[in-house]
């Protein structure tokens, strides 16, 4: 049976991976299955260059085809941050909390509508080539934190045609439009013809 190595110790991201490659005849092997691991520094510049960061860093260290991913908000009154940096938005020792904090004192600046973008970038990397996959989902920013679902910027983030936020929607649902599961859809694509 093939392995394929997904960069992450989110379990939660895991599964929702798991469920997208269901159809592939795959073991998917994550950081947890691993005592040591890379720690892999994102100094790339976009969200591709650190998603490639992660695949390749995985397949260098372990030689299992590998896949990375990155995403964040982008904001366009704030000339596309967070972006790279929504994890550490705040700083070094941000937190949601704190990153939802700055956002809304950024944002609260300039009129509504606050228009954002979550964006996923996914890559796959077997030792040869990057198989890369975008995911987005359009919205806006609130100024006021709604819902207890999902993680950081979800309860200030509206998606286009809905009007409530990632925060209150179900995890079904959030599945069903997010950025994450586009990306990682597309790349299930992309890779029929390999796996």
């Amino acid at each position: 049976m093939k392995k394929i190595l997904i960069a992450t110790k989110n379990k939660g991201k895991l599964n929702d991976i798991k469920e997208i490659f269901k159809d592939f005849d795959l073991e998917i092997l994550s950081f947890n299955d691993f005592e040591n691991f890379p720690e892999v520094e994102e100094t790339g510049k976009t969200f591709e260059e650190n998603a490639n960061l992660k695949a390749k860093a995985c397949f260098d260290e372990f030689g299992i085809p590998s896949i990375g991913d990155d995403s964040g908000l982008v904001v366009e009154q704030l000339n596309g941050e967070p972006g790279i940096f929504s994890a550490r938005y705040a700083g070094g020792n941000a937190n949601d909390f704190l990153n939802n904090e700055k956002l809304i004192k950024e944002i609260q600046k300039f009129p509504e509508p606050h228009r954002a973008k979550f964006v996923c970038v996914a890559s796959y990397y077997d030792g040869e080539k990057f198989r890369i996959a975008y995911g987005e989902v359009k919205g806006r920013i609130i100024t006021e934190p709604k819902g207890k679902n999902g993680f950081g910027y979800d309860p200030l983030f509206i998606p286009n045609g809905y009007d409530r936020t990632f925060g209150e929607l179900s995890h079904e649902e959030k599945n069903k439009i997010s950025h994450r599961s586009m990306a990682f859809r597309k790349l299930h694509k992309k890779l029929e013809a390999l796996l």
